[in-house]
């Protein structure tokens, strides 16, 4: 496994970390003990950095790091992320009273003396554009209660937002093969600014595994069943916002540009960890034996620049035009 600096915490956290939405919810059902099993194969192999938030499963996601922490021994760079609990709910999550409280049973669960990261949580762009979330967050780093933070986004203008407070640490990211925008207009800034790039959803929901079929049935509280249109949240959370149709029609198309040898998955990430501007790509994971698959990207090859030439022609040609949600 290949590591990465992460540039406001001055350590290296591995390329390929894990994104823990699925020990949550919103993937189907994961038991306790299956997501033990998980965060140990991703530990073994190599895996730093691990990705989750207080609203997975209500602190279910959290909880099952705390307990794994305990039991492991294992001190891998956590990052969390506050303002989507039901409880109190937007707007007034991002008072300080209600941070502050998010943050404290965020420490708990996960069992820490201090949080790593803590990220903004997709809150809506009117609450970043005033800056009261950004010094609120200052204030509870001044308490020692986080070390660091940042900002999970949906679109370009909420990152540019947080990339004008000077000690934003992170942003977070929807950016793959099939939603590739952030490579043409943000990452570079973001590099100049030394702010980590966290990539989530690499495999577009299961599109780039290459392995989802139409006739593939998802469970009632798995988010590729009920956000396809973006329902419950922003609709590039699911499929990088396609209609699944389309995305399995792409995939098709995309199958002949990547290397034959390399599972698509594996070609897929590959082709973020490429851009040297991004410091993780956060991969969930609901099976110990994928995780072994996706850290097996960080031993590739880059795929070279005219492979990169083709997919951003494919980008803009024939899969921009179908992209749902903004950028």
């Amino acid at each position: 496994m290949q590591s990465r600096l992460f540039h406001a915490a001055g350590q290296q956290v591995s390329e390929v970390g894990l994104g823990c939405w699925q020990l949550g919810a919103e993937w189907g059902d994961v038991s306790d003990d299956h997501a033990q099993a998980i965060l140990r194969a991703a530990h073994q192999a190599g895996v730093t950095l691990f990705d989750t938030a207080d609203v997975y499963g209500r602190g279910r996601s959290e909880l099952r790091i705390g307990r794994f922490l305990k039991e492991s021994g294992a001190r891998p760079f956590v990052a969390t992320k506050i303002g989507r609990f039901p409880d109190p709910g937007l707007p007034d999550n991002c008072e300080l009273a209600a941070m502050r409280r998010h943050v404290l049973a965020s420490r708990q669960r996960l069992s820490v003396p201090v949080l790593d990261l803590v990220q903004l949580h997709c809150v809506p762009p009117e609450l970043l554009a005033s800056g009261e979330v950004f010094a609120n967050l200052r204030l509870l780093r001044s308490e020692g209660l986080l070390r660091s933070w940042g900002a999970s986004v949906e679109s370009l203008a909420e990152a540019e937002r947080c990339l004008a407070e000077p000690d934003c640490a992170s942003l977070q990211i929807i950016c793959n093969v099939l939603r590739q925008t952030p490579v043409e207009k943000l990452l570079d800034r973001a590099a100049a600014g030394g702010v980590a790039i966290l990539v989530r959803l690499p495999l577009a929901s299961g599109l780039l595994s290459g392995r989802l079929t139409a006739q593939r049935q998802f469970a009632a509280n798995d988010h590729r069943n009920f956000n396809r249109d973006g329902g419950s949240f922003h609709v590039g959370e699911t499929f990088a916002g396609l209609p699944l149709g389309k995305g399995l029609e792409l995939v098709d198309r995309l199958r002949p540009l990547l290397p034959a040898a390399v599972p698509m998955a594996q070609s897929a990430m590959r082709w973020i960890l490429d851009h040297e501007a991004v410091t993780a790509v956060i991969p969930g994971a609901t099976q110990p034996e994928q995780v072994a698959e996706n850290c097996a990207a960080s031993a590739l090859p880059k795929l070279g620049t005219a492979v990169h030439a083709r997919l951003a022609e494919f980008w803009r040609q024939q899969v921009r035009p179908h992209v749902r949600g903004k950028d």
